[in-house]
């Protein structure tokens, strides 16, 4: 029985040893993986310590460099503000010198110009007193003279009044006084004669400077009218229809016009030819509607004239009502207007006369007020000296003749009705104002491109003024503007420098002066300009 246990106990020892040792075994396992997993949470836990720390080190560094960042770019961004600042005061100061400079530098030229001025009228100043100088002393010479002379007579005189006894001390002192005033006589003729060519010489003077500075006081373009009109045709058969059946349609149109109508090979063209203006604008105006309208016959011919020569009057009246609120005259009788008006369609030497009128009647004005006058009685006098011309077509007589007539019929006044009858030559002056119409009446005649005969001697003496600027060294271009009043001349800024333009410019003038005539004055501008030119390439 013991034995039993005992093998049983053996049995079992031996059954729970190796059921112990796994037991034990895994229970140390167990104990293992559990340690390893708690070593593992451990680490797991530092590294996340570790990397929170070095996270937030690191956060706290980038915070730091970023704030120094943001520290330095604030320190940059106030410099290039200050910098900015600094630039914008700059560029405000070199603004304000730059528009100083220009200041003085106009105020300068203006300088130069006035001192330019101021030294030609120095120099002519000089000349004059020089002049009187040479008169003075050659009349000093002469009076020295004559003193010496005078002193011999009296002396003579005295001494045979001496030797005379029986004459008493008053009839002798007369007889001197006699023989003094016969000698004294030729001397005031002589001086007397002599003032008054001074005084007319100064009379032309001041005349030519009037003159001179009324003419550029105005310029006016001249419009030059020929004895023929021109209408033109969208249909060559059109001619036949003008002509009609055995030239009836013509020859009504002729009679109802006062024209001649030139119909021939030119193509698309009709000529209408009278050396009545005002006719001859009926004739274009009243055929250019016939043939829009395509009926041509004697009756539609008849008909069309009629209203047109209305539509005419009309246009007229409104041409002469243009004209007398330019040149601001007021107060014209209707009949005067549209003789006014007349003169757009009448021509002298190629000069319109209407055109020819308000410049006579500016001029008049002008010089009227330069010599205390009334302006506007003389451009009432110049706009109406002409207005014969308006019927010198349609009744027997001269122009002046019919035009003062003409005047007193419609209640002119007198002054303006001399000036009409008088501004030629012929009969008597009553006022200045006809002689100032007369003188405004030539110049504008006379003026420069004014009439056909004087165009090329205009275009010569702009061509001579030109010419002249350009015979200069350094000179590239001249342009002669303003009628002639103005000469610009282009110069090499390599050449010339600005020192060198004022000498320039008054030679030319100098030039001018010797070789070209002309009316007024001539104003000479020297213009220089520097170009560079680089290639990048």
């Amino acid at each position: 029985m013991d034995i039993w246990h005992a093998v049983i106990g053996v049995a079992g020892l031996a059954c729970g040893l190796p059921l112990g040792f796994i037991a034990l075994k895994s229970k140390g396992q167990r104990n293992l993986d559990r340690h390893i997993a708690d070593e593992r949470s451990k680490l797991d836990a530092e590294r996340l310590t570790i990397i929170k720390e070095t996270e937030d080190k690191a956060r706290t560094r980038i915070e730091e460099h970023k704030h120094s960042l943001e520290q330095t770019l604030q320190r940059e961004r106030d410099l290039v503000q200050q910098q900015s600042e600094g630039l914008k005061q700059l560029e405000g100061k070199l603004q304000r010198q730059q528009s100083s400079l220009s200041t003085r530098e106009n105020a300068l030229h203006e300088r130069e110009d006035t001192l330019d001025a101021k030294r030609s009228a120095v120099d002519r100043r000089e000349a004059k007193l020089l002049t009187r100088e040479q008169e003075l002393d050659g009349l000093s010479e002469q009076l020295t003279t004559r003193q010496q002379e005078l002193d011999a007579r009296v002396k003579a005189a005295e001494a045979r009044i001496t030797e005379i006894a029986e004459m008493s001390r008053d009839q002798a002192r007369d007889e001197l006084f006699t023989k003094l005033d016969e000698e004294l006589a030729v001397e005031q003729a002589a001086v007397i004669k002599r003032r008054t060519e001074e005084t007319e010489e100064r009379a032309k003077s001041i005349a030519t400077e009037f003159v001179s500075r009324a003419i550029q006081r105005y310029a006016a373009e001249h419009t030059a009218e020929t004895t023929t009109s021109r209408v033109e045709l969208n249909d060559e058969e059109m001619k036949g229809r003008i002509i009609g059946k055995e030239g009836r349609n013509i020859r009504a149109f002729e009679q109802q016009s006062g024209v001649d109508l030139i119909i021939d090979d030119t193509p698309g063209i009709i000529t209408i030819s009278c050396f009545d203006g005002i006719r001859r604008e009926i004739a274009r105006r009243a055929l250019e509607e016939l043939l829009l309208d395509g009926r041509i016959h004697p009756a539609r011919i008849e008909e069309v004239m009629a209203r047109t020569q209305q539509e005419m009057d009309r246009h007229v009246l409104k041409l002469g009502e243009d004209a007398a609120y330019e040149v601001d005259v007021s107060g014209l009788h209707p009949q005067l207007l549209k003789l006014l008006g007349k003169l757009q369609f009448r021509t002298s030497y190629g000069q319109n006369v209407l055109q020819h009128t308000k410049e006579v009647a500016y001029l008049s004005a002008a010089m009227a007020a330069d010599l205390g006058l009334d302006p506007k009685l003389g451009r009432r006098c110049g706009l109406m000296h002409d207005i014969g011309k308006a019927l010198d077509h349609e009744q027997e007589g001269s122009h002046p003749e019919l035009g003062f007539e003409a005047l007193k019929r419609y209640g002119e006044n007198e002054i303006v009705a001399n000036a009409a009858l008088a501004h030629h030559e012929g009969h008597e002056v009553l006022s200045a104002y006809t002689t100032l119409t007369a003188a405004a009446d030539a110049i504008s005649a006379a003026r420069p491109g004014a009439r056909r005969e004087n165009v090329e001697r205009y275009i010569k003496r702009l061509q001579a003024l030109e010419d002249i600027a350009c015979s200069f060294k350094g000179v590239k271009k001249s342009y002669a503007i303003q009628a002639g009043r103005e000469l610009r001349v282009i110069v090499n800024g390599h050449v010339l420098g600005d020192g060198t333009l004022p000498k320039t410019a008054r030679s030319i003038a100098r030039r001018i002066e010797d070789e070209v005539a002309y009316p007024g004055e001539v104003r000479v501008t020297v213009i220089r300009e520097t170009r560079q030119t680089a290639v990048a390439r």
